[in-house]
């Protein structure tokens, strides 16, 4: 997001939410049974992670065109295709036919009943193929939601515009842009199953096909508040990040969000996919004016460009690039406190998270923000937060060193003041997790933890 104190993407989505819910690409199919209901321990924090990973998640679920394939990263792709079915681009009106398959996962039921829930998934999606990730679920009065579009993604942009769907609503919850939201929380309403479908789309009478290794979804309740417990600090360490600043990019390529102003969370994801090992050949960044410093940062934005949404900062959409690079994998999840940031930067993971706040509230940033992206890449021996801030005038400023307790603060907390006095949303803790495909000991143990599997 802008660094500059506007409106959240919330806050303008709701404006424009219709009472009806948009109609799915996928052709209509008969729901699948609800199957086993996947059990798990209370958790301990008010967030719920279920990511299907293993080949026996994969044939858990309910398959019809798809196939589970076996293997040091298992997955899911198309079989013999289920049938046929047209899509037409909204951000380009071109209309094709398709091959397509679903996977229907089992019912999930949350540890924690949710008043939001946002979904993941890491794929590779060669030309002529592409992805649709919906979800429904069911309310605590024992009601059903619709099936939801939570996303319609591919990795390149040529064969269809990657995008959110708007105006997905029927009028007790909504999404909003990457988010299911239950409309009013305070009503007690909350989300306490879910089911995920994955439909996979490849041009007709090929043998392409999409891959997909990870599926899963976030739950969370974080109750109201504008302030957060104070937590104790921890162990001190600092990754080596690369550092990338976003103002630099200013003006360049304004197709994608009027450019480099508003790519925080590309250029965070940048920093991490390279602190992993993740490269662009120079063949990829080839369509980069070569006059640009850092061409991946541009690259990064057009690849993670939500074409509804209108920006870079669809959070799903960017763990999902960051997943297509070799061996690595994103997830969106929401932690408790910095000492999960400390367990994590301790086994050597670092962490993009989302935060809101005027400028007088974060000493030493220099700017106000309604939605902005940083990598958290350390602690000091103090406690104060180490983080590689891409809101800075160069690549040399961006490690910044900020107060231990305001930005715990303005990461946690669900509820502000903007500059104008105005009670507004914060992001409760929202982060992107990006780690290796096969991970340590160490680093399961750590991820584990915080709860992410």
């Amino acid at each position: 997001m802008s660094r500059s104190e506007q409106p959240s993407r919330r806050t303008v989505l709701a404006a424009a939410v219709a009472a009806a819910v948009t109609s799915s690409a996928a052709p209509a199919a008969a729901d699948t049974a609800a199957g086993a209901v996947d059990s798990a321990q209370v958790p301990s924090r008010p967030v719920d992670n279920r990511a299907w990973i293993t080949c026996a998640d994969w044939l858990s679920g309910a398959r019809n065109g798809t196939r589970a394939v076996a293997g040091a990263r298992p997955g899911l792709v198309l079989g013999t295709p289920a049938g046929t079915a047209d899509y037409t681009d909204p951000h380009t009106g071109t209309t094709a036919a398709w091959e397509y398959g679903t996977w229907t996962s089992p019912v999930h039921r949350l540890t924690v009943p949710s008043t939001e829930a946002i979904a993941s998934w890491n794929a590779h999606t060669p030309a002529g193929t592409w992805l649709q990730v919906e979800l429904t679920g069911t309310y605590s009065d024992g009601t059903n939601t619709p099936w939801y579009v939570m996303g319609r993604w591919a990795a390149g942009d040529q064969d269809i515009r990657r995008t959110s769907v708007d105006d997905q609503t029927d009028g007790r919850s909504t999404v909003w842009t990457d988010t299911f939201a239950i409309d009013d929380a305070t009503t007690g309403l909350r989300l306490t199953s879910y089911r995920l479908r994955l439909t996979l789309y490849r041009r007709p009478g090929t043998q392409l096909t999409p891959t997909v290794w990870r599926l899963g979804a976030m739950g969370s309740d974080v109750p109201d508040r504008f302030t957060v417990p104070a937590s104790t600090p921890g162990v001190a360490r600092e990754l080596i990040v690369p550092r990338y600043s976003q103002e630099i990019h200013a003006g360049q390529y304004p197709e994608y969000d009027n450019g480099g102003e508003a790519w925080c969370s590309p250029t965070s994801s940048q920093m991490i996919i390279e602190y992993w090992g993740g490269r662009l050949t120079p063949e990829q960044l080839a369509w980069v004016d070569p006059s640009y410093a850092d061409p991946q940062v541009c690259h990064a934005a057009r690849y993670t460009y939500d074409y509804q949404y209108a920006g870079c900062g669809n959070w799903p959409f960017n763990a999902a690039y960051a997943a297509t690079f070799p061996d690595l994998q994103g997830v969106v999840t929401r932690l408790g406190s910095l000492t999960d940031l400390e367990t994590l930067i301790a086994a050597g993971i670092p962490a993009i998270t989302s935060q809101s706040f005027r400028k007088d509230e974060l000493t030493g940033a220099g700017y106000g923000t309604a939605g902005h992206l940083m990598t958290v890449i350390g602690f000091t021996a103090d406690g104060d937060v180490i983080a590689n801030d891409p809101a800075s005038p160069s690549d040399v400023a961006v490690r910044r060193v900020y107060n231990r307790r305001e930005w715990e603060n303005i990461w946690l907390r669900t509820k502000r003041y903007n500059a104008s006095g105005k009670v507004v949303s914060g992001t409760g803790g929202v982060c992107y997790l990006y780690f290796p495909a096969h991970p340590t000991a160490r680093r399961r143990k750590a991820l584990a933890a915080v709860g992410v599997r």
